[in-house]
């Protein structure tokens, strides 16, 4: 058995930032056709039903069925880091991954110092992860999704 590296903040950030391109990628085409180039000129936070369930839903789904068969978004599967129980550095149950995406709004608030605290936490965990009890862990070269680290 291998020791536990924690993915810090900055590798976390760029699969976000991976995850949010990709998200977009998709989004943003179907919005321009249901709502018309002026949805991204426009003032309103929310258009309709259909923004409700592309921007929020639909996503929201998706990260979580991403964690719950693969431990990870494709950003953190790029980067080869994943999502594993805290206790037993195992899959982390359904319950806890969506109580993950969940506590994300707790990390949020206030001033995004939730996800913040993955920077000087002793095991990189933000606000959400100690919340739902996951760490944040590369893989080793070779292992797959949920292995024991």
């Amino acid at each position: 058995m291998r020791e536990t590296q924690y993915a810090g903040f900055w590798i976390r950030a760029g699969a976000a930032l991976i995850d949010s391109v990709l998200v977009l990628i998709i989004i943003a085409p179907l919005l321009t056709f249901i709502y018309g180039r002026g949805y991204w000129r426009g003032e309103a936070f929310i258009y309709g039903p259909a923004d409700v369930l592309i921007s929020y839903v639909a996503p929201a789904i998706l990260v979580i069925l991403f964690w719950i068969y693969k431990s990870a978004t494709p950003g953190k599967l790029w980067l080869n880091i994943e999502i594993v129980d805290a206790e037993t550095g195992g899959r982390p149950s359904k319950w806890q991954l969506i109580k993950r995406y969940l506590a994300y709004y707790v990390s949020l608030l206030p001033f995004c110092l939730g996800f913040f605290a993955v920077g000087s936490d002793r095991r990189k965990q933000g606000w959400h992860d100690k919340l739902a009890g996951t760490l944040v862990v590369r893989r080793g070269k070779g292992e797959t999704s949920g292995q024991e680290v």
